[in-house]
């Protein structure tokens, strides 16, 4: 990126953000999109001459690089991957090596973080992830810059503005991936593919490979399956189910969910 923008600073960043994203839906797009690239063009002293083919040009060159989800419009991570400084690019830090893609893997973050069993994750908790992350990528970071970090993500994720993040925040904060289970559709096909269906399902939760779920596994299937009929899942919402689950499936009261107790709570009979 041009050197206009090497001073730039997580603050600037947000503003930047909520200047551009004037819906509030976590993406800069269409109108939105017109107006960030008229601001680049300002900021960079292009020429007025040809205004509207230079702004289509430099929209078509900076989204071939930085949209990388390829969708036509810009993530917080991408535009920060495109403003922000290295050292100023905590943003990128969610990105990881190993993209988050299984609810499992994201309920035992939640789990660890929500301290005090909330529901939610307080601003002190969020303070605590991100040092722990900032550790995890060999980085040090002053006390003052961690509590901007955390202060800052604060402002970008908690969309209800009551200081404190749910589990849908945390998810957009982790860039979890799409539902494993909106890839199935168990009303809509003969027993035999809901059991093949139900073998995939199984596997993907059952992390540990113990042919049970337990802990953050149950937690990771019982997000996903209330996520499909509601989407706005809080951590309450999430203990409530689970504990709803885990008295209809755990016939032997192990607090674990067998694979042929979960088979039956869902109208199988698997083959012995």
């Amino acid at each position: 990126m041009d050197s206009t923008f090497d001073n730039l600073d997580a603050a600037s960043f947000l503003q930047i953000w909520k200047h551009f994203d004037s819906d509030d839906n976590g993406f800069i797009e269409g109108k939105e999109l017109d107006e960030f690239f008229r601001f680049i063009m300002n900021k960079l002293q292009l020429s007025e001459e040809e205004t509207e083919d230079k702004l289509r040009r430099l929209r078509g060159n900076f989204m071939s690089v930085y949209d990388t989800t390829t969708d036509g419009r810009l993530q917080i991570q991408e535009l920060a991957s495109m403003l922000l400084p290295e050292d100023e690019n905590f943003l990128l830090l969610f990105r990881r090596e190993t993209p988050l893609n299984s609810s499992v893997e994201f309920m035992r973050i939640w789990r660890n973080y929500d301290a005090d069993g909330s529901g939610y994750i307080s601003s002190g908790e969020l303070k605590s992830f991100l040092q722990d992350l900032f550790l995890q990528h060999k980085k040090e970071i002053s006390s003052d810059k961690l509590q901007e970090y955390t202060d800052t993500m604060m402002l970008l994720f908690d969309k209800n503005r009551d200081g404190r993040l749910d589990l849908n925040d945390l998810a957009r904060i982790l860039a979890l991936k799409e539902n494993f289970l909106l890839k199935f559709e168990m009303e809509a096909c003969s027993q035999e593919e809901r059991k093949r269906d139900f073998e995939k399902i199984f596997a993907h939760y059952d992390v540990s490979k113990t042919g049970a779920l337990e802990g953050p596994e149950v937690d990771g299937f019982v997000k996903d399956m209330m996520e499909l009929v509601k989407p706005d899942l809080t951590g309450a919402d999430l203990d409530k189910f689970r504990k709803a689950l885990l008295g209809h499936c755990d016939v032997n009261g192990d607090g674990m969910i067998q694979k042929n107790e979960l088979a039956l709570c869902l109208g199988l009979k698997l083959s012995s």
